[in-house]
């Protein structure tokens, strides 16, 4: 045999014996388990000093003050979390996890299609549940998210996804959610490569406004017309009319955010703006019909230099203080980063708004926007046992020590990649003397 193969396949062999392997999803609950004497962070603001939380069958059956409420638990698995904090498992909304490994590798990129308008292309379906990026968002309290697609005018249909499963199937916590729109940008950067030193008027927004509203008016029409022959891309559309789908536009500027609303407002959409960085300019306009907006990454640099440099830190609470409902999330291109998402509520809560509240921006308050608050983002009897149990303050770097993590009452392993280097590196350097 040619010897280049020999090696070829050699070397096949090797890398596959060392492709990390993601941890087994959990089993299904099988006892019922109670939480003892945690610090219970309900998630709608309440806390309760010193709980019990029990939970059956995938699902939360009480939350209560062990002080004043006295409970038989035989029959019941314990867990003494005393000094310990309980929270609702945390919501990453406006995500391409699972969608993307390595962003340098193309092959390993499965977040865009072909084309300026794909409302019938569904994230879910190409969700990989054996992405070593998902374990490291459990690492941090992260247990749902809501998965897009990306490019376009839209990019597609979102799912919210459950992140401990066997498959894409299985990880579907709810299905086909909303559809995203990426509202035209009416600048465009500089293109330096032909010597330009500032940005230019995007001539092509007006067309690709229109384009949009011609997409929303062709699913009137195709809605009432009741046509034998199915049209995929208006099918998609369908649910968003019907007000059983959300539609999410990105929009940052303030001229954008004015458009998108003023354009999309005669369809009667549920309308979500995301990104949402000069929210604050449009404040009263946002208010006034009710429009709820997912803020993408607040650790950055504000975007005028007249701001206050702290400017994005405080925009949640200044939005939440005039009535908005604010949703945190992360969309700098860095998908690793998004576990950061309790730290970014951490840091909200420094600057305008209690723990609790900030809290709110990552569990009950996200699970609203994403119409999921009947089943998860808070504890509370009857909705699903997503939990995580802490040493600390999870919105806090040196708090968030997860001990136990439950997806729908299914006990979460942490065991993954980054654990097996650590141990790897660690007996390497303790046998030379150098673990202290």
């Amino acid at each position: 045999m040619n010897k280049l193969i020999i090696n070829i396949i050699l070397g096949l062999l090797v890398s596959t014996s060392l492709m990390a392997q993601v941890p087994a999803p959990g089993s299904a609950q099988s006892e019922p388990i109670a939480i003892m004497n945690a610090t219970a962070h309900i998630g709608n603001g309440e806390v309760i000093e010193n709980a019990i939380v029990t939970f059956e069958n995938g699902k939360i059956r009480n939350v209560v003050d062990a002080r004043k409420v006295r409970m038989d638990l035989s029959g019941y698995k314990q867990i003494s979390a005393s000094g310990m904090h309980v929270y609702p498992g945390l919501i990453l909304p406006m995500t391409n996890l699972g969608l993307v490994e390595y962003n340098a590798v193309r092959a390993s990129r499965d977040y865009s299609e072909v084309g300026k308008i794909k409302p019938h292309v569904r994230a879910a379906i190409a969700f990989n549940t054996d992405s070593e990026l998902i374990p490291t968002m459990k690492f941090t309290g992260i247990q749902l998210a809501q998965v897009c697609g990306q490019g376009g005018l839209v990019s597609g249909t979102s799912s919210v996804m459950q992140l401990d499963a066997w498959n894409w199937e299985d990880a579907l916590y709810v299905e086909d959610d909303g559809v995203q729109v990426n509202w035209p940008a009416l600048t465009l950067r500089a293109r330096w490569w032909m010597g330009e030193n500032e940005r230019r008027v995007n001539k092509n927004y007006d067309e690709d406004v229109a384009a949009i509203k011609k997409l929303l008016e062709d699913t009137k029409s195709y809605k009432e017309s009741n046509p034998a022959e199915k049209n995929l891309v208006l099918e998609a559309m369908v649910p968003v009319l019907e007000g059983k789908k959300r539609l999410f536009v990105n929009a940052n500027r303030p001229k954008q955010i004015i458009d998108a609303i003023q354009t999309l407002k005669p369809y009667s959409v549920k309308l979500v703006i995301t990104g949402a960085e000069d929210a604050w300019y449009v404040k009263d306009l946002l208010k006034e019909n009710d429009i709820p907006v997912l803020l993408s990454n607040v650790h950055r640099l504000p975007n005028r230099p007249e701001e206050p440099v702290d400017m994005p830190y405080s925009l949640p609470a200044m939005l939440a203080n005039e009535g908005i409902m604010v949703g945190l999330t992360h969309s700098d291109g860095m998908i690793a980063s998004s576990r950061n998402l309790p730290f970014f509520a951490g840091t909200v809560a420094g600057y305008g708004v209690g723990k609790e509240e900030a809290l709110k921006m990552v569990t009950s308050n996200t699970a609203k926007i994403l119409g999921i608050d009947n089943m998860t983002g808070t504890l509370e009897s009857g909705k699903d046992a997503n939990i995580v149990i802490s040493e600390g303050d999870l919105l806090d770097m040196r708090g968030n020590i997860i001990q136990y993590s439950f997806i729908q009452g299914r006990e979460v392993s942490f065991d993954a990649l980054q654990q097996r280097l650590y141990e790897k590196f660690k007996t390497k350097y303790e046998s030379q003397g150098l673990g202290n």
